[in-house]
């Protein structure tokens, strides 16, 4: 029994996120190279979106240019209605990469994130010590980064950006140097501290299982028409299980997809 995926028009959603009609090129050798072609979507304030597509499609480019550090050859970015021009405290991007300060410990690179707040000694130890315990790293503060594994490292990554409330998150393929199940573990969390948080997430990733385990919606990227083809609303409860007929419905629609 094949599970129907249903599909809703982006523009039925209040936007909290919108891009419209964006198009990037880079320069080249006798001509511009096309990256984006006239994308348009938009994300609801809370939701958790992820971005799919086979690599080279500009997954990244969207994520720069929502970042602030790309400007779009033309077309709009837009974050509750006002136009992204420049990178901002309110985006926070996770990468790949951990980039931790290899010289701070885990609980420094985590306070790291607080430093344009003005607090209190005693507030500022608290917030760290909440943020250790929300991922799972409460007595590993004193910790340095090469003492602890890839997976730890990207907690620390993750707690370092969510204690600056920024008002959207953007995570560029943040788990995809991990190892199975360690990413599986990681997954898993990010979803337990956005139902907590109701954070706006925008997820890049090229992995299909990981798309349909995170998003409430999966916009696909095609690679020749450099557009979101499809849009798939993911109806399934938390936490997923990825074993079921409904979730491996949802993979075999997507990798048709790509």
């Amino acid at each position: 029994m094949t599970q129907k995926i249903l599909k809703t028009p982006v523009e039925s959603r209040e936007s909290y996120l919108e891009i419209a009609d964006l198009s990037h090129s880079f320069a080249g050798t006798g001509r511009d190279r096309r990256i984006l072609n006239h994308v348009s979507f938009t994300i609801a304030r809370g939701e958790l979106v992820c971005l799919i597509g086979r690599s080279g499609c500009g997954k990244s480019t969207i994520l720069n240019i929502v970042a602030g550090f790309l400007k779009p050859t033309s077309g709009s970015c837009l974050l509750e209605g006002k136009r992204v021009t420049g990178p901002g405290p309110d985006r926070c991007v996770v990468f790949q990469e951990d980039a931790l300060f290899p010289w701070l410990t885990v609980r420094e690179n985590i306070a790291f994130g607080l430093k344009s707040r003005f607090m209190s000694q005693k507030e500022h130890f608290e917030e760290v010590d909440r943020f250790l315990e929300l991922v799972d790293l409460h007595g590993h503060g004193d910790y340095l980064p090469r003492e602890i594994s890839g997976g730890m490292k990207q907690r620390v990554a993750l707690a370092r950006v969510l204690i600056r409330y920024p008002r959207i998150l953007l995570m560029d393929e943040p788990f995809g140097a991990l190892d199975a199940q360690i990413r599986e573990n990681i997954q898993e969390l990010l979803v337990r501290l956005w139902q907590k948080s109701s954070q706006t997430i925008l997820f890049v990733t090229h992995d299909v299982q990981e798309a349909i385990a995170l998003a409430d919606r999966v916009l696909l990227l095609e690679h020749n028409s450099r557009q979101i083809r499809e849009e798939l609303v993911i109806q399934l409860e938390r936490p997923r299980d990825r074993g079921s007929e409904a979730f491996q419905a949802y993979c075999i629609q997507l990798r048709e997809g790509l």
